[in-house]
């Protein structure tokens, strides 16, 4: 890290323990993530809130070398456990550690990105002459072949049937070039 990290002991007297302990997990993040640019923990003493009365709250903030940060805000209410000040710390860095991983995923793509192809519902279906007509969810008539329908589901296919997907411009109008049958959650 190019400064120390950061600690501010509010409502609590300063620990050294306390710092050697929140130094240890701070290198930990590095040595797993890689360098951080920047550490501050805020540890706030038990206070007189009704709901988090006898508990510490902890806060971190991490900022990383491209201008991203990771917070950990405030923790769990009504958490006994967070009266000891080491496993509050212990679970604010537990969480730090995890929204960092998450972080470092997205960067590099390992996260799923869900499909984000528009819904449509089957109004019209001429099996004979293997096409359908959707409407879209803003009201709009689709076109659609059954060449278009995915894993051969043309046959499964009924007026109501709740389908995702990918609109192109075709010669008379609009065109669903990619159909998918929605799964049981979609069904409606």
């Amino acid at each position: 890290m190019e400064t120390p990290a950061q600690i501010d002991f509010q409502g609590i007297e300063p620990s050294e323990s306390v710092r050697q302990a929140i130094a240890a997990h701070v290198a930990g993040l590095e040595k797993r993530y890689g360098r951080l640019t920047a550490c501050r923990v805020v540890l706030k003493g038990p206070g007189g809130h009704h709901q988090t009365s006898g508990l510490y709250e902890v806060n971190i903030r991490l900022a990383l070398p491209d201008g991203r940060e990771v917070d950990v805000g405030r923790t769990p209410t009504a958490d006994e456990r967070h009266a000891d000040l080491d496993f509050a710390v212990n679970n604010a860095f537990k969480r730090a550690r995890r929204r960092l991983q998450d972080k470092v995923r997205r960067m590099q793509g390992q996260v799923k990105v869900h499909d984000a192809r528009p819904i449509g519902t089957v109004t019209r279906l001429d099996a004979d002459r293997g096409f359908g007509i959707l409407e879209s969810t803003d009201g709009r008539e689709v076109y659609f072949h059954q060449d278009s329908v995915l894993d051969g589901a043309f046959s499964r296919l009924g007026v109501g049937t709740r389908v995702t997907f990918a609109e192109e411009m075709g010669e008379k109008g609009p065109q669903a070039s990619t159909v998918r049958l929605l799964g049981k959650h979609g069904l409606r």
